[in-house]
């Protein structure tokens, strides 16, 4: 992956940290990659780090210099903390930026790890606490033992207790055979609970048994079983007010928060929109094996003050769809419906994209167009063909059934694009 320096402001200052940044992130993609035996993804590691090693040598100034020249005391201190990080070997599994917030939040992480005290991440939706539980089990004692994450709020209720503490054969109907739950599979290692605030109440009774006597009971069994596993819980709800509403146990969330950690929501990270577009940008590329992203100065501007309700999870999701649909440049146009400024007009789009009838090209307008933009694009080939679908087929290389499907979709009809002949005494048919 490879950030573009154009997309950053005074980027070229930023080399050798973005060589670190980059390190980091491919630490953290090995570190959690599945299709990669264990053997080769400890090599790996191994190579990385050394590498990582080597980059240390260099000059603290060359290696930390500020992203701009003069830039204010607040954002140099912040550069400061991140580099005491890095030279502490902390593991940052991905997570990137000055914001002294989220420094906060590392700074936490990096005391908590070690420890085998629970840890509860709170934060709205798309912020990054699964990131942040990763880098707790990175930087502790059991980074390579098992790391086993659990949605709460994806489990049925009946199902609960099976998922978290496994079953004996027979407990109940399909249970074809003895199963272990998550707590015995994250044994010497790290449970995550995701979305802790959507357990119910009779699973907090027994969350709340084994945080206090480190045993479980598998459903339809006697015996007890000891488990060792680290606790990192998140939630993106307000525990306190669930408590006050009766539906979250007072003694569950002290259990929990012995080290309470808070991720800033990304319109409080505004500085670090521009790095986390380039970011996204040159991932996107990669993975839909693309150029990377090129964007209208409007679009830009749009995406820099866009509040983003649903934080960097959000930014992620619409560079991607950029990324998609959008051709060479992407613009307003290209947006979500209900993200669309009103000033994104489908024809401007259109004359830049310079749509044409030719082989192929209805292929690359639905890349570079909305759908609105495809249905213009529809109606323009069938005025032109005089709403012979069989013509316009050929003149855009695709397949009769498709074009069908596509007109279908948009709610259009050849017949009312068809021409009259003779003399205006009706309508050609098509054969």
């Amino acid at each position: 992956m490879t950030l573009r320096n154009d997309d950053l402001p005074g980027a070229a200052a930023l080399s050798h940290a973005g060589v670190m940044e980059k390190i980091e992130i491919l630490r953290s993609a090995l570190r959690w990659a599945s299709r990669l035996e264990r053997a080769d993804i400890e090599k790996l590691l191994r190579q990385v780090t050394a590498l990582r090693d080597e980059v240390m040598q260099l000059s603290t100034t060359e290696r930390f210099v500020t992203a701009a020249a003069g830039s204010a005391p607040r954002k140099q201190a912040a550069g400061e903390r991140r580099r005491a990080l890095l030279e502490r070997s902390f593991v940052f599994e991905g997570t990137f930026g000055d914001n002294p917030q989220l420094l906060d939040a590392l700074e936490v992480a990096e005391k908590a790890a070690p420890t085998d005290l629970p840890v509860l991440i709170d934060g709205e939706s798309g912020t990054g606490k699964e990131l942040m539980a990763k880098v707790i089990h990175a930087n502790g004692a059991r980074s390579e033992r098992p790391y086993i994450s659990v949605n709460c709020g994806a489990i049925p209720e009946n199902l609960l207790e099976s998922e978290l503490f496994g079953h004996k054969k027979g407990a109940f109907t399909g249970a074809a055979g003895d199963r272990k739950g998550k707590f015995e599979s994250a044994h010497h290692g790290t449970i995550f609970l995701d979305e802790i605030g959507e357990l119910p109440l009779p699973g907090q009774v027994k969350l709340l048994r084994v945080l206090q006597s480190h045993e479980i009971q598998r459903v339809g069994s006697d015996e007890t079983i000891s488990v060792d596993a680290r606790i990192v819980a998140a939630t993106n709800k307000n525990l306190r007010q669930l408590i006050e509403q009766g539906t979250f146990r007072e003694d569950l969330f002290y259990r929990l928060s012995v080290i309470h950690v808070t991720l800033p929501p990304l319109r409080e990270r505004r500085d670090e929109i521009a790095l986390l577009l380039a970011y996204f940008g040159a991932e996107a590329a990669e993975n839909l094996k693309r150029q990377p992203l090129r964007m209208t100065p409007r679009l830009r501007d749009f995406l820099h003050a866009y509040r983003y309700p649903g934080n960097i999870r959000e930014l992620r999701n619409l560079v991607y769809r950029l990324s998609c649909l959008a051709g060479d440049t992407a613009d307003l146009i290209h947006l979500p419906h209900d993200l669309r400024p009103a000033s994104a007009s489908v024809p401007e789009v259109l004359q830049e994209t310079r749509i044409s009838m030719a082989p192929g090209v209805l292929g690359d307008v639905k890349r570079a167009a909305s759908d609105q933009a495809e249905r213009l694009f529809l109606e323009q080939g069938l005025r032109e063909v005089g709403g012979t679908v069989a013509e316009l087929a050929r003149r855009c290389d695709i397949n009769r059934p498709y074009l069908q499907m596509l007109l279908k979709k948009h709610g259009l009809h050849s017949r009312d694009f068809r021409v009259a002949r003779n003399g205006g005494n009706g309508s050609v048919q098509e054969p």
